[in-house]
């Protein structure tokens, strides 16, 4: 045998390892390890939509840091207050919830947490919103959570 067929015997020799080497370790990874080492679903670490209630703030009241108020105190409760700003109107006697999605659950949660009756909730579908529910700050807002005067001594 010539030095070029016994360097050719080599390289077929080692192309051959590899090959035998890369099957085994296909074999070994498809039948031995355990698929649950890789996280197959990411999601569940996320919340999905809807789990959390995205919600928008307005201060209907005019008064100067209700919406910022109610922000922290929805946000200690679980909501995910998306925006806070001013109503169009600062002339709002009532405080209302406006149901976004069409979701009286999230809509009647939301009233419980803010101690308001269901007659506060107006359903006020919008597509182009992206949130479930917005609250409008009235002028009773002493009158509900978290400004209750009664809250206040409570906390």
């Amino acid at each position: 045998m010539g030095r070029a067929s016994a360097l050719g015997f080599n390289l077929a020799l080692v192309g051959l390892s590899l090959l035998v080497l890369w099957l085994l370790y296909a074999l070994v990874r498809s039948n031995v390890l355990p698929e649950s080492s890789v996280p197959l679903v990411v999601e569940e670490a996320v919340p999905h939509n809807g789990d959390i209630p995205q919600i928008d703030i307005r201060n209907g009241a005019g008064v100067s840091g209700l919406a910022d108020s109610m922000r922290v105190f929805l946000r200690s409760r679980g909501y995910d207050v998306v925006e806070v700003g001013n109503h169009t109107s600062f002339n709002e006697p009532q405080t209302l919830i406006l149901d976004r999605v069409g979701n009286p659950d999230i809509a009647r949660r939301l009233a419980t947490t803010l101690k308001l009756g269901e007659d506060r909730i107006v359903e006020d579908i919008r597509q182009d919103y992206f949130l479930d529910a917005s609250v409008i700050i009235g002028k009773d807002f002493f009158d509900h959570a978290p400004f209750a005067r009664d809250e206040a001594s409570n906390e």
